[in-house]
């Protein structure tokens, strides 16, 4: 269990797509709204456990319209959420520690449309199975373990991004910089279509 668990820690380490939109979204619109957010993650995360837990997760893998379907679908979401960010750079639509709703939301539905998720799950999970188990008991509790690591770092990162929404605000060159964050959503969205095709 323990080293499920580091296992956990060090993937959630790894920059990826909800890291980089975390740190943006809780640097331009404030702590309440990452946070939002990360709940958005943490369900759709349950939701691909779900899947994964169900044995679904074997579509994704021998149907390859469904890869494709989640694979296109999740990187136009992240250029979407790019190009909002961008589109709210000069400040004038974002609200501090507001659009929690919104936020909640863009985490859900960019974490069920991340066909990586499913796949981890299937693919990770079976090697801490202990012999003798129960399977369906030991899923639900290693997918929950998770979870709950994957969102105990997510809150770090929107804490931690938040604290500093109000300094972005005071900036002189805050449309410049909330830009540039915008763009580091776009990269993630490249690599996110690039790292899904390789699961192939």
């Amino acid at each position: 269990m323990l080293s499920f668990v580091i296992a956990s820690i060090l993937i959630e380490l790894t920059p990826g797509p909800n890291m980089t939109w975390l740190a943006v979204l809780g640097t331009t619109r404030g702590r309440a709204a990452a946070l939002s957010a990360v709940a958005g993650i943490a369900i759709g995360l349950t939701v691909a456990a779900t899947v994964a837990g169900l044995g679904l997760t074997a579509l994704i893998v021998e149907v390859p319209a469904v890869l494709s379907f989640l694979r296109w679908a999740g990187t136009i979401y992240l250029f979407y959420l790019a190009w909002d960010a961008w589109r709210d750079a000069d400040g004038k639509n974002v609200a501090i520690n507001g659009s929690a709703r919104s936020a909640f939301a863009q985490g859900l539905i960019s974490n069920v449309l991340n066909p990586k998720a499913y796949l981890f799950y299937a693919a990770m999970l079976p090697q801490f199975i202990e012999s003798g188990a129960n399977p369906a008991r030991q899923i639900a509790l290693l997918s929950a373990i998770y979870v709950a690591v994957a969102t105990i770092i997510h809150a770090g990162i929107a804490v931690a991004s938040g604290s500093m929404a109000d300094w972005l605000q005071r900036s002189p060159q805050a449309v410049t910089l909330r830009k540039a964050l915008a763009v580091l959503i776009a990269f993630a969205a490249i690599w996110f279509f690039y790292s899904t095709g390789v699961t192939r």
